[in-house]
């Protein structure tokens, strides 16, 4: 934050947008307060060279909400201020309206539908609570009706007047429910709030929220940020989903500001998932959050899929798919159904590697392999972004038999065209979905049934509807089981759960087929009676012997440098400064991040962690100011609170 000086700023620009100087750039900021004086030296106080007053300001409720944001996550509140703005109210030149207002289509009205018991009671209990905070977890099987329950939510809280803001893991995700939206409330004035808008769009969008204009605001994790005057329900959709987490900058849960938000305007929160983050369901059975169930799922007759648990095929067999996965695929193409191949790893192949002398292709700027995308014939970095062409031989021994290993979406959608030549085949992965309409004409393909089978990655499998799906194959997921990150179980059950409730959510029946090299495994004996609840107890519980959360809480303080000698001596010192601070907090060693070196900078991290929050905050708020005074140009560092990566 810095000082500056109006002739003209009242009280009641507070919340106001200014263009400031800073050095050769000018720059956007937000009015905080308003002073008849300064202590700062006159010289660095700087002008205010405009201040627009063309939109409405940010209100104080608004600023407490972001302050809060600024404190706990331990980000300077000017840049969590700005970056609340949309990216059109942030440009120097100004902000001008869109010369076109794009038009919505109204969909046709659709009914709503008799609710089953569950839903019923899961409503009520919503509708009738009234004023003040609760928050509510509604775990909900796949296909039980969990938007169904927030429909009727939102319709009680709009007909009381409310702005309702909903909250979605994924773009991919919006379309859908602005339709199903739409359908049941078509003259309920609503919006869409995400990264993938342009500008204008975006900012007018933001502004039809601020001004109470829309009654309904869907978006992403950004929108969790965006000023609602009324706003007076909240619903967080698949609140387990790691993409509510900003992994850059301000590093923020959406799921978490959305719960404090609630809790600020004494309003309710609905949080809503068949596989609750664990934090969530400790809440729910500790009795801090309200714990609504539906048990069965929406559509009469439908019933959750059987799970089969096939052998993978040996490691370093040529076929990648098991025969029982082939021969399911091919009777439901005789059948003409839908089947989803599961696989949560694009390109071709995770390695290339010489098969004489044992080189693998690493990335120069990562301690990462290159991937193999045979289509475009290169390699690629996942983690950076670069990319190299595919070397005809090993540059350390000359062998010309280099050998792609490892399955990603492009291998397997090979195979498969391979065994059912006249299958109607799609791929859909990050590669497959990089033009901006992409997904809204991938998702029309496969529910007009212009697709056989699909080829996807977890963009498949996170709440979408595809009725056709009766048969859905999960591949490669053994590495997950035995990852070293604590959370990496509760991950991949979830996944699986997920990628499980795409089948037979109509009519038809629907079967799920997982490889595996360990069916022993007891994740999987959960899995196999659908039973969340079981995998959940055993979890927290290893989880409260071993004193991860929520049985503590964490963060972590991530450097990085070009030069190591650089960033390793920065985190010796940051050691040395917090163990005088940190009593009662746990204070381990740096150790490398799990992605050591990426785009060319050395990483390392350091982890504290405490039974009792305050008292970890009062230490990072000490802690932070030691680490700005120490901080060296060349090295970068961010304090990442309640971090989900270790």
């Amino acid at each position: 934050m810095v000082s500056c000086s109006s002739p003209t700023a009242t009280a009641s620009d507070v919340g106001r947008r200014v263009l400031v100087p800073f050095g050769q750039e000018e720059k956007v900021g937000v009015i905080l307060a308003v002073n008849a004086s300064s202590d700062h030296p006159a010289e660095q106080i700087k002008p205010i060279r405009m201040l627009w007053r063309d939109v409405p300001a940010l209100s104080e409720t608004d600023l407490r909400f972001l302050r809060f944001c600024s404190e706990y996550y331990h980000h300077p509140m000017g840049s969590v201020v700005v970056n609340a703005l949309p990216p059109g109210l942030r440009r120097v030149s100004g902000w001008s309206p869109p010369k076109r207002q794009a038009r919505t289509t109204i969909p046709d009205a659709l009914p709503f539908p008799v609710l089953t018991a569950d839903q019923s009671d899961a409503v009520t209990a919503i509708c009738a609570h009234g004023t003040g905070f609760r928050p509510y977890l509604l775990k909900g099987i796949t296909g039980s009706g969990k938007t169904e329950v927030y429909l009727n939510a939102i319709q009680h809280g709009v007909q009381q007047g409310m702005q309702v803001l909903v909250l979605t893991p994924e773009i991919n995700l919006t379309p859908q429910f602005e339709l199903r939206f739409r359908q049941r409330l078509p003259d309920v004035p609503l919006i869409s709030l995400h990264s993938n808008l342009g500008e204008k769009a975006r900012a007018a969008r933001w502004l039809k929220a601020q001004s109470g204009e829309a009654s309904v605001i869907l978006g992403t994790r950004l929108a969790v940020l965006c000023p609602i005057p009324r706003l007076g329900l909240i619903v967080v959709d698949e609140e387990h989903d790691a993409s509510y987490k900003q992994q850059e900058g301000l590093r923020y849960s959406a799921r978490d500001l959305a719960i404090v938000r609630a809790q600020m305007l004494q309003i309710p929160v609905v949080l809503g998932s068949a596989t609750p983050a664990l934090e969530s369901w400790w809440n729910g059975q500790s009795g801090r959050y309200q714990l609504l169930k539906l048990s069965q799922r929406a559509q009469p007759g439908a019933r959750l899929p059987p799970i089969l648990l096939v052998a993978a095929p040996p490691k370093h067999s040529a076929q990648s798919i098991s025969k029982p996965v082939l021969q399911a695929l091919g009777q439901r193409l005789e059948r003409a159904e839908q089947s989803l191949v599961f696989i949560n790893r694009r390109g071709y192949a995770p390695v290339l590697l010489c098969s004489q002398c044992g080189w693998v292709c690493a990335c120069s700027r990562c301690s990462a392999r290159m991937v193999v995308h045979l289509r475009a014939r290169h390699l690629r970095c996942h983690h950076c972004g670069g990319q190299r062409t595919i070397p005809s031989h090993c540059p350390e021994c000359g062998n010309t038999r280099l050998e792609s290993t490892g399955d990603g979406t492009q291998k397997i959608e090979a195979l498969l065209r391979e065994q059912f030549p006249s299958a109607r085949i799609m791929r859909v992965d990050s590669d497959t979905l990089s033009r901006r309409d992409a997904w809204a004409d991938t998702a029309a393909a496969i529910h007009e049934g212009a697709v056989d089978i699909i080829v996807g990655t977890q963009i498949m499998v996170k709440g979408h509807d595809f009725p056709k799906i009766t048969l859905v194959a999960a591949l490669n997921v053994d590495g997950a089981l035995f990852s070293n990150d604590f959370r990496g179980s509760e991950r991949l059950f979830s996944q699986l759960v997920q990628v499980a409730g795409r089948a037979g959510r109509a009519d038809r029946p629907g079967e799920v087929m997982i490889q595996t090299a360990f069916p022993d495994h007891p994740l999987f004996s959960a899995l196999l009676q659908h039973d969340y609840e079981t995998f959940a107890q055993r979890e927290l519980e290893q989880r409260r012997l071993a004193g991860f959360p929520p049985f503590v809480y964490q963060a972590i303080l991530r450097a990085s440098s070009e030069n190591p000698d650089h960033v390793e001596a920065f985190m010796a010192e940051a050691v040395q400064s917090a163990k005088p601070l940190a009593e009662g907090i746990e204070i381990y060693d740096p150790v490398p991040a799990p992605m050591a070196r990426l785009a060319g900078k050395t990483r390392l991290q350091l982890l504290a962690q405490c039974s009792h929050r305050g008292r970890l905050q009062a230490f990072l708020t000490i802690w932070q100011t030691h680490l700005f005074a120490m901080a060296r140009s060349r090295v970068s560092w961010i304090l990442d609170v309640d971090p989900l990566e270790l």
